[in-house]
């Protein structure tokens, strides 16, 4: 009995001794952990807290320069006035293929706009208001005077084919020389890729155009 109740005695402590161990290797455990925790937030903080605003301004700047900020700016009411055009040849071209060019204007440039659009608000500048033609930063870009855009919406028939198609004409010419300033002084790479993109097509549009009107 006696012996039962000394095995049982250095029993418990040992298991005292045992459970004091645990806690005392959680507590420190505990402690490292956090410090190590604490301490990897830290480093974290630390290391990504000076590159963070960068990358954050690097990223909101999109490796842009003021030309392609002129580029937007002055291509966004360019492009809205093409789409203004296109919008009346539905009920006033007599010819097919206008029509279906109007169509195709209208198709790759309304997706444009919302590009251009959407560069100018990423890089912290203004995008042009609905109507407003700001010119400045790259002459008239063969852009329709009011009075232009006033006879094209009286014409109908033969005649609306025929001043639509001249007018564009130069509108294009006006678009793709704004195209090839953004190719040579711009540094944002997806605008020079729309630049590009824009010559070629408006291009091969003028050449469609100069067909439609035995200049081809």
């Amino acid at each position: 009995m006696i012996r039962k109740r000394s095995l049982m005695h250095r029993t418990a402590v040992v298991a005292a001794a045992g459970t004091t161990a645990l806690v005392l290797a959680a507590c420190g455990g505990s402690g490292d952990d956090g410090s190590a925790g604490h301490g990897g937030h830290a480093a974290t903080a630390s290391s990504s807290a000076p590159s963070s605003p960068s990358a954050s301004a690097s990223a909101a700047q999109g490796q842009h320069n003021a030309a392609d900020v002129a580029f937007a700016k002055g291509m966004i009411p360019h492009h809205r006035q093409a789409v203004e055009m296109a919008d009346l040849a539905p009920g006033r071209a007599r010819s097919a293929e206008v029509k279906k060019l109007a169509a195709d204007i209208k198709k790759a440039q309304d997706p444009e706009i919302r590009t251009l659009s959407g560069w100018l608000t990423s890089w912290g500048e203004d995008v042009p208001a609905e109507g407003a033609m700001d010119h400045s930063a790259h002459g008239t870009g063969g852009m329709m005077t009011a009075e232009e855009m006033t006879g094209l919406e009286n014409a109908s028939g033969t005649a609306f084919d025929t001043a639509f198609t001249e007018l564009m004409i130069k509108h294009h010419e006006g678009a793709v020389e704004m195209a090839r300033t953004e190719q040579a002084d711009g540094a944002h790479g997806p605008a020079k890729k729309m630049a590009g993109e824009i010559i070629d097509s408006q291009s091969a549009e003028i050449e469609q155009m100069n067909a439609l009107l035995g200049k081809g």
